[in-house]
């Protein structure tokens, strides 16, 4: 009886500390008597957990004022004869012509698809090779180097990476493959590959890490393996975790700028082929905005281009987030 009535006690005095409550006798949540100390403490909490909630209220209201921004922008393109046929089914982008300016963006959302993919493709072998390794196999100061060298890969400028693409994939390409033109889907997929491949990686050795201790203890009282371990137990139970990491990496490389414009080509058309050059969306974005009129058809069209991205990107994300939480029990 008296050991069940103090575990009894420690379980009710852990729950207080998780809930930060007091007992009826004006304990504080740590099990001691309050002192200024204490109070000063618990104010304290109170404070940061203020800070925290307006952080994550400033960052919803940044995301809507800029989906506000560029809806008010591009809203006017919607009232100039707009037909989302031909906008979405159309691969004609002439929004210069003056005889016939055309508004189509199939080319250049399969041209910004077909990178992507690729770029996935390219990623997940790489990056969830590597969070098994740092996970399960990389001794603690090895573990610790990889990490920062997974860091640092993330740190490198995508203007950089587009010159990597562009000084070096592209006569290599040309020479591997003899083709004549080296900056295409196979040079962007590459890029945006590397370039997505650190937070895959860091995304999914959380998920790795986040499965259970027992589990893997149990694995390994049967005689399991390390591989088997990996394949059995991790895999299985991270698997939420690690689709998460893939569609992040998705919505990563969807919405990179540079490194696709200065690797891809942007050439627009319907790719068939990873030799094949294409224009990725945002591309379109970065090099047409600076040159159009402030208010024109051509303007409101980016802006329009824009607001398509971001509800992708916004689809993407919120997928990703499912996938982590998993099926919702009862």
């Amino acid at each position: 009886m008296g050991c069940s009535g103090s575990r009894a006690k420690e379980r009710a005095l852990r729950r207080r500390r998780e809930t930060g409550l007091k007992d009826p006798q004006g304990r504080c949540c740590d099990g001691f008597r309050h002192t200024d100390r204490s109070r000063v403490g618990c104010e304290h909490g109170a404070g940061a957990r203020d800070h925290l909630w307006l952080a994550g209220i400033s960052a919803i209201v940044a995301i809507i004022g800029i989906f506000v921004f560029i809806t008010k922008e591009g809203a006017g393109f919607f009232g100039t004869g707009f037909e989302i046929k031909e906008f979405l089914a159309s691969p004609l982008w002439r929004p210069t012509s003056e005889e016939n300016p055309t508004y189509g963006t199939l080319a250049l959302i399969a041209g910004t698809a077909s990178v992507t993919g690729f770029a996935v493709l390219t990623a997940i072998p790489f990056s969830f090779g590597a969070a098994i390794y740092i996970s399960v196999f990389a001794p603690p100061r090895a573990k610790e180097t990889l990490k920062v060298l997974v860091e640092l890969l993330a740190a490198i400028p995508s203007v950089v990476w587009g010159f990597i693409g562009l000084s070096i994939m592209n006569p290599l390409i040309i020479k591997l493959f003899d083709v004549p033109v080296g900056l295409n889907v196979l040079n962007a997929g590459l890029i945006l590959g590397l370039m997505s491949a650190p937070i895959m990686c860091t995304i999914a050795e959380d998920a790795l890490k986040a499965v259970p201790d027992k589990y893997i203890e149990g694995a390994e009282a049967l005689g399991a393996t390390k591989w088997q371990v990996v394949i059995r137990v991790l895999l299985p139970a991270g698997k939420n975790g690690l689709m998460a990491a893939a569609l992040l990496g998705v919505g990563r490389g969807f919405g990179e700028t540079m490194a696709v414009l200065m690797a891809s080509g942007h050439s627009i058309n319907l790719p068939d082929s990873p030799f094949d050059s294409v224009r990725a969306l945002t591309a379109t974005i970065a090099a047409e905005l600076g040159e159009t009129a402030n208010g024109s058809e051509h303007y409101q069209a980016l802006f329009t281009l824009g607001i398509l991205l971001f509800v992708v990107t916004f689809i993407i994300n919120l997928t990703a987030d499912i996938v982590v939480r998993g099926p919702r029990k009862g």
